[in-house]
């Protein structure tokens, strides 16, 4: 086989990545079945309809098995298979000729052990214009690092660490507005 250039760490294990070869279907699969929640919570933040949310993830894993040959660094395999995931919503969006209103997204909060309550902040977050918002969910919802979230938005660093800061700006001035109001 030659040898090993690196170990990349997928669903709890270790897979190596041979001198001059790209990772396998097997490891593409294994990325894919670590990543389920990741590629729902991403296409539900783009897609109101669960069936919308599926039919993008499936379509998304067809496109990624067959062009996964095209995948220039396999430590990019994530965010490849993320952007993927995000055209595919657009194309769903695109062929049901509809926008989907910020009202009409649910973003359903995250499970804590504490008592705290954070649906003001999930609705601030659902009123960000979707520019802003997609790099909001992918850094503080999903764990993306900024250039990760460049390279799936197809934009620069500085471009995503303009909006997120714009966007905590926006937040932080709507939670004020309300916390005054309230």
């Amino acid at each position: 086989m030659g040898e090993v250039d690196r170990l990349i760490y997928v669903n709890k294990k270790y897979w190596p990545v041979w001198k001059g070869k790209y990772m396998t279907k097997e490891q593409l699969g294994q990325l894919i079945l670590s990543s389920e929640q990741q590629l729902y919570a991403t296409a539900r933040t783009i897609l109101n309809q669960d069936q919308d949310c599926a039919d993008a993830i499936q379509e998304a894993i067809v496109k990624a098995f067959s062009k996964y040959g095209s995948l220039k660094e396999d430590r990019f395999a994530k965010s490849w298979l993320i952007r993927i995931l995000i055209n595919e919503c657009y194309n769903i969006l695109r062929r049901e000729q509809k926008k989907v209103s910020i009202e009409e997204v649910p973003m359903e909060p995250v499970v804590h052990t504490e008592e705290k309550d954070y649906s003001e902040l999930y609705r601030a977050v659902r009123e960000l214009k979707e520019e802003l918002k997609i790099p909001v969910i992918l850094f503080y919802m999903e764990g993306f690092r900024v250039r990760e979230i460049a390279q799936i938005l197809d934009i620069s660093e500085g471009a995503v660490q303009k909006r997120l800061v714009r966007a905590r700006d926006i937040l932080k001035r709507t939670i004020d507005r309300e916390e005054i109001s309230a």
